[in-house]
């Protein structure tokens, strides 16, 4: 593994060089073809004209759906702020194992950590779930605090999260795909309207689906984002002007 004259890591295979994309963890020549090809035709669906654009090309790719990018909805910049937390190397905290096992291991030095297995004794002295008791307990021990904050399946974790931010709490970005037909949809709606009244950076979308693979791909391009801004291919300042 070297790097280049701009601090990318290139990845070596055969004596051939290539850039490695940390996003989608190609690690040989062959898988890099293939994932380049990939997001080339994502961005034939998703042309990258705005910030946003890099997160509905991320949920087109996700998904494998290239409607749903019409379903992502966006509060208060959450590219350049979810790029500024990788680059602080702010926590990445997701509501379960499945979202944590999603999110890509290089191109950042955050801690990544689920909410879930926490909050056991106030799930069962109230009777809340598991995971909106772990997102609460997290909360009162400030970890949500300027950190990225994901939810990826379990709707009550939504609603927690969007309780802790009523009551004071401020993450530094919040990805909100929680997916199902009891509560998924409302918790969302939910949430857009606590981040909106509190200008709390924000990604979610509209409808029953999303799911634990689309929450780690949106947060996997907060990652890509800052390894764009140390490369020197963007900046933080174009990124909040809503330049590329």
């Amino acid at each position: 593994m070297t790097t280049d004259r701009n601090g990318r890591r290139i990845a070596t295979d055969g004596g051939e060089e290539f850039e490695e994309y940390a996003d989608l963890g190609a690690t040989t020549a062959d898988a890099m073809a293939i994932a380049e090809t990939s997001m080339d035709r994502v961005h034939e669906l998703v042309p990258q004209e705005r910030p946003n654009d890099r997160l509905r090309a991320k949920s087109v790719h996700a998904t494998g759906d290239s409607e749903f990018q019409y379903l992502m909805r966006f509060a208060n910049d959450p590219v350049p702020a979810g790029a500024r937390a990788v680059l602080d190397e702010r926590p990445i905290v997701t509501d379960i194992t499945m979202v944590k096992s999603g999110i890509t291991g290089r191109g950042h030095d955050c801690e990544v950590r689920k909410a879930i297995g926490n909050g056991a004794e106030l799930a069962a002295e109230t009777g809340m779930t598991r995971t909106a008791a772990s997102v609460l307990e997290l909360d009162r021990e400030g970890v949500y605090e300027d950190a990225i904050a994901v939810v990826g399946n379990a709707p009550t974790a939504a609603l927690a999260l969007a309780d802790c931010i009523e009551q004071g709490t401020r993450p530094a970005v919040v990805v909100a795909t929680p997916v199902g037909f009891v509560k998924a949809a409302e918790s969302r709606q939910r949430l857009r309207d606590v981040v909106g009244e509190y200008d709390v950076p924000a990604v979610t979308n509209v409808g029953r689906r999303g799911g634990s693979g689309l929450a780690a791909g949106l947060t996997n391009e907060f990652v890509h984002v800052a390894s764009d801004v140390r490369s020197g291919e963007t900046t933080l300042d174009a990124l909040e002007a809503g330049e590329l």
